[in-house]
């Protein structure tokens, strides 16, 4: 007896396994379609080919269903070149001006979330004024940009106490 669907098998574990250690949902996959080769060689298909080529075969297309299926269930916010991690999430915000501008570059400090942060007005805005409502432009280091904004910042960044 043939013990090709072993080496299948282990095939498949190793892809399982490294789909843990991975980001992207692809390896998983093809170890579904090492578990078919295996079960085609199990069943006594001999042929290496046919084996290979339903391993390939499966393998692709779950791969390129999983990818439809996401791309079509999952929000547009959740796609990767539109999702925002860090301090990206800060261009926008509302803080408050907690210090005013000092200096030639009229640096201060504003109050994003509870944290505290080195601030410049941008281009065209006044030096900063403490109390004042801002929204951040840019992010640059430990440094904000911020313009004056119209609307309060929420109460929680105003607030001297950390959330």
């Amino acid at each position: 007896m043939s013990y090709i669907w072993l080496v299948w098998l282990i095939i498949a574990a190793v892809f399982a396994v490294a789909e843990v250690f991975t980001p992207g949902f692809v390896l998983l996959w093809f170890g579904v379609g090492a578990l078919v080769a295996a079960l085609l060689a199990l069943i006594g298909v001999q042929s290496l080919v046919i084996q290979i080529i339903a391993f390939v075969v499966v393998s692709v297309a779950l791969v390129i269903a999983s990818r439809t299926i996401l791309e079509k269930f999952l929000p547009r916010s959740l796609h990767a070149d539109e999702f925002k991690t860090g301090v990206e999430t800060m261009i926008g915000q509302l803080g408050t001006v907690v210090e005013a501008s000092r200096g030639p570059l009229h640096q201060g400090a504003v109050k994003i979330y509870g944290s505290v942060w080195t601030a410049l007005p941008t281009e065209g805005e006044a030096p900063l004024q403490e109390g004042e409502p801002v929204a951040i432009e840019r992010v640059e280091g430990n440094t904000v940009y911020v313009r004056r904004s119209l609307r309060p910042a929420p109460l929680f960044s105003q607030n001297s106490e950390e959330i």
